[in-house]
């Protein structure tokens, strides 16, 4: 598809926000630290069968940092310097294409 310059920035101004608003990415029962009481409430009101619990010894468990604004678990990809540009895919993701194939 091509664009004319003025149409391609309408578009993309579109995705910007204005000062003082906030992206919300996540909302209803799946939304910040009340996801897990929620969906039990959910699943209790549902009449829904509780998931089984797996055994702690066929899954390693993996220790993952805590995000500094959400408190969430996360996934370290890649580490980078500084006021570095990552180059190209991370290490992980080339692995995991060369492991499939």
């Amino acid at each position: 598809m091509t664009l004319a310059t003025a149409e391609f920035i309408r578009r993309f101004l579109i995705h910007i926000l204005p000062k003082g608003f906030h992206r919300i990415r996540h909302y209803g029962l799946l939304a910040g630290g009340s996801r897990k009481t929620c969906v039990a409430h959910a699943r209790e009101l549902l009449n829904a069968i509780p998931p089984s619990d797996h055994d702690a010894t066929d899954e390693p468990t993996v220790i993952r940092p805590q995000c500094p604004c959400c408190g969430g678990r996360m996934i370290v990809i890649e580490v980078f310097e500084r006021w570095r540009q990552p180059r190209g895919p991370p290490e992980s993701a080339t692995a995991n294409r060369e492991n499939a194939s």
